[in-house]
């Protein structure tokens, strides 16, 4: 199948170009009309496929139900918002919740399904701050333990790819010394610690920090804590929430501005109301959740902010046409960045000879036109 248009994002800008397509990979790259299309989509931006390292859920699914078909059906309609993979994100629970989460989305991998690639698991907690918890429930919170993280990765088949904890809180620095040399990327978050704190989690082996500006200590200028470090230390990895609720456009705009084109990652966070009616009432890790008109969730009778509903294509224009960052580190942000990130770069998040074909077409307006996982053409 070929593909093409005459602007297709290429080596970090659009260029008139088609794309072969073959088993899944892209196999080259032509000039436009240089061979027969099977479609072509004029004017519309063809761009890699977005990535969502941060997600707990969907369409009334969320990653802890530990239920098989619930799983199958948010991963098989995501890409309508142009999500061609993504780590399902567990909250912090109880030990059984959270095996049955993770067993489940090993089970799914196993046994088969359709649409957005699972590229692993983001176990967000229990290893978290109690001040900084969020929306997180309290009573299941606990110390970092590497023997327990390493029963939940063998209930997991070895799927965690991506864990949220508070380093201050890891005696030692044990669990993220331990990830950090089995493959797992460990992100700083929901977490009290000071700069200094954060220095010392990313020598010992952290890679990235957790939807920067909330769930951290804030930024002073006499004590600039996990924010100051996201903004100075500019080659570690962090997500940020593009909603602009999370974080107003301004300070997403100075956070793209510290990390330039290859560190920040946009992330969703999105919870099972995404898709779903609005004013609806939900749960979180067992607690009541509602959803208001701003589109946030709150833990119910509470301002705490618990998740969003965000779809990636319009972060992507929120990032673009509000918070006024490069379009070339915006896209980066939600297809190549996450794959460094998680270390897949070889085979996603480019449109490249090679590269597996995770592509979106968009519209001038950010909407999606059409979605291709690994070939496949979803909408």
């Amino acid at each position: 199948m070929i593909i093409q248009s005459k602007r297709v994002w290429i080596a970090g800008q659009f260029m008139e170009a088609q794309l072969e397509i073959q088993e899944g990979r892209i196999e080259r790259v032509r000039a436009y009309g240089e061979q027969r299309a099977d479609e072509d989509y004029g004017d519309k931006r063809i761009v890699p496929g977005f990535i969502d390292i941060h997600t707990h859920g969907a369409y009334g699914f969320d990653t802890n139900d530990g239920e098989p078909e619930g799983l199958r059906s948010w991963v098989r309609q995501i890409p309508e918002e142009g999500v061609t993979a993504l780590l399902p994100t567990t909250v912090t629970q109880m030990p059984d919740i959270l095996t049955k989460a993770v067993e489940n989305v090993a089970a799914v991998v196993d046994n088969g399904y359709e649409g957005a690639e699972i590229l692993g698991i983001h176990f967000e907690g229990p290893y978290l701050d109690m001040e900084y918890k969020g929306a997180q429930p309290p009573e299941a919170i606990v110390k970092p333990s590497v023997e327990q993280f390493q029963m939940y990765q063998k209930a997991a088949k070895g799927l965690i790819r991506y864990i949220t904890l508070a380093p201050e809180h890891d005696e030692d620095f044990a669990l993220t010394r331990w990830c950090s040399a089995h493959g797992v990327a460990v992100s700083m978050g929901h977490s009290s610690a000071a700069y200094e704190q954060a220095l010392m989690g990313i020598a010992n082996g952290a890679v990235s920090m957790t939807h920067v500006y909330n769930g951290m200590t804030g930024y002073h200028h006499r004590n600039p804590g996990l924010v100051g470090a996201a903004l100075r230390i500019r080659d570690i990895y962090g997500e940020v929430i593009c909603d602009g609720c999370h974080s107003h456009i301004a300070a997403l705009n100075n956070f793209f501005a510290a990390k330039g084109r290859g560190y920040a990652v946009m992330v969703t966070d999105s919870l099972r109301a995404k898709h779903c009616p609005t004013g609806g009432e939900y749960e979180l890790g067992g607690h009541a959740i509602e959803i208001r008109e701003n589109g946030l969730a709150y833990l119910k009778g509470t301002d705490t902010i618990a998740g969003s509903t965000l779809a990636m294509n319009y972060g992507l224009k929120l990032l673009a046409e509000e918070a006024l960052v490069p379009f070339d580190a915006a896209l980066n942000s939600c297809t190549i960045n996450p794959t460094r990130c998680l270390g897949v770069a070889d085979r996603k998040g480019r449109l490249a000879a090679g590269c597996d074909a995770d592509i979106v077409v968009l519209e001038d307006n950010y909407d999606v036109c059409q979605t291709y996982c690994r070939g496949k053409a979803m909408l």
